[in-house]
């Protein structure tokens, strides 16, 4: 059954991707960072093993964007808060497991993304912990319909994000990726960069 790994990307204006991270660096090197990191990790994760689809935001706007590359299929976000947003991209009208992920972590590989895929052959949902509390990917098998009520009420951008997406899964068989850290602070990017150089 084919995969499915879906990227949440927004178009890298600045001052509308990540603003945290530009108020330490300055918005317009915090959208240069985004770009960047994320056409490199969209070359990182091509793979005959899943499809790659871009979902993109502004809706009609990433839709037609030149940023990024344009063999690549793309959806709309649509509308409303994150859980609202991943519940329609895990809601692809296709058969087989799906994955989500965002544009802004670093140190996801093609390895990480696999056995992501490959634990969910045993379990219904796989989580991707941050060391913050949220998480950077969240996966489900879809061999069952998902939860009705997927996502309410998680405190989003918060140390409670997992454990909260968590309560909406009840009764699922759950498995977890590895942890990895996104990049929201000048203080994030500078682990990261210092990592990389480590590794």
């Amino acid at each position: 059954m084919k995969k499915y790994l879906v990227v949440m990307v927004k178009e890298p204006r600045p001052g509308r991707v990540k603003t945290r991270l530009g108020r330490d660096i300055g918005m317009t090197a915090a959208a240069w960072w985004f770009r960047h990191q994320t056409r490199s990790l969209l070359r990182r994760l091509r793979d005959p093993r899943w499809e790659l689809i871009l979902a993109v935001a502004p809706d009609a706007e990433g839709l037609h964007s030149r940023v990024w590359p344009r063999d690549l299929p793309r959806i709309p976000q649509g509308r409303g808060n994150l859980g609202d947003r991943m519940s329609r991209a895990l809601a692809l009208p296709c058969r087989g497991p799906v994955c989500i992920i965002g544009a802004d972590i670093p140190g996801i590989d093609r390895a990480k993304i696999a056995r992501a895929f490959t634990l969910l052959g045993g379990s219904d949902a796989v989580l991707g912990p941050a060391p913050d509390g949220g998480y950077w990917l969240i996966g489900m098998a879809r061999r069952r319909a998902l939860p009705t009520d997927l996502f309410a009420r998680v405190r989003w951008s918060t140390e409670y994000a997992l454990s909260d997406t968590l309560a909406t899964l009840p009764d699922m068989r759950i498995a977890y990726a590895d942890m990895l850290a996104d990049v929201d602070t000048a203080r994030d990017l500078r682990m990261t960069s210092r990592s990389a150089r480590v590794t």
